[in-house]
């Protein structure tokens, strides 16, 4: 089925990758975690995405997530094992997605028809997925279905966004990005994260982010005040074309007219969960 040209993409980067990424940065996710006895926000960052691949160490992580610093990875895992079971993680992690969203949308939001019918939509999307090549979407995909609305919702974007997230890392493998170059020309875009927030998370120094601006400089992508040229314009978006194609069986599935509605209905909770500050305001950026 022909889709509307970037619908899928669209309705990825509006509605579903932020609606899942909300617990990141969310209070009630260290506070549950803190529950477990996890109370560093990197051990709860990395503990909260790995945990259904189970207690798996820090060089499965690494791959799996492809931008992180793999010493920083190491620095908590497979430790944090030892202080929670991925079981038990999994659980918090749901619990701080339930409080999360009562918070952020508000029950009457939590309780509507409308989020009920995005979580069918999204669901349904998920029923063309697929697990090879996949590892964190397939991890995600043994996971039970939550029978909440609400909760259904953010496992489907879950589900959605890991599938679409396995595919972009083969994606940057063709298009020849190391973990680092992927960050840097991401930044550049003015959507990727801001510096501040990709040492802090992804564990690099500003030394290690100018040493991939140089690289990317002398591929021409960059060029020497550090903007996208336009061959890494066409790079990053040929980058994009190959992740649309990788991603597209789960909206082709949905159709048409079901992911315009997905779309519609889980871009307006995101937006209702942005004004109610989901995210920091310097999260996304060039500077």
């Amino acid at each position: 089925m022909t889709l509307p040209p970037l619908a899928a993409r669209h309705c990825w980067h509006a509605a579903i990758n932020p609606l899942h990424s909300t617990v990141y940065f969310s209070p009630d996710t260290p506070k549950e975690f803190a529950g477990l006895g996890i109370t560093h926000p990197v051990a709860v960052n990395l503990a909260a995405r790995s945990a259904a691949l189970g207690a798996v160490g820090a060089g499965t992580v690494t791959a799996a997530f492809y931008n992180y610093r793999h010493d920083f990875v190491a620095r908590h895992l497979p430790a944090v094992w030892d202080t929670a079971a991925p079981e038990e993680v999994l659980a918090a992690r749901l619990r701080a997605a339930d409080a999360t969203l009562r918070r952020l949308l508000g029950e009457e939001a939590v309780e509507s028809p409308e989020l009920a019918e995005a979580a069918d939509l999204a669901m349904r999307a998920t029923e063309a997925c697929t697990r090879h090549a996949r590892a964190l979407y397939s991890a995600h995909a043994d996971l039970p279905v939550p029978e909440a609305p609400h909760l259904r919702l953010w496992h489907a974007a879950t589900l959605l966004r890991e599938h679409r997230g396995d595919g972009h890392l083969a994606a940057l493998l063709i298009a020849g990005l190391d973990p680092l170059e992927a960050l840097v020309s991401h930044t550049a875009t003015g959507k990727g994260m801001t510096p501040k927030w990709l040492k802090a998370s992804r564990g690099w120094e500003q030394s290690d982010l100018d040493a991939a601006a140089d690289r990317l400089r002398a591929r021409g992508i960059l060029d020497a005040d550090g903007e996208l040229t336009e061959e890494g314009k066409a790079v990053r978006e040929s980058l994009e074309t190959d992740t649309d194609r990788l991603d597209a069986a789960p909206y082709e599935h949905l159709g048409a007219q079901g992911l315009a509605r997905l779309a519609e209905l889980g871009g307006g909770f995101v937006l209702k969960a942005m004004a109610a500050g989901a995210f920091p305001a310097d999260l996304r950026g060039k500077a």
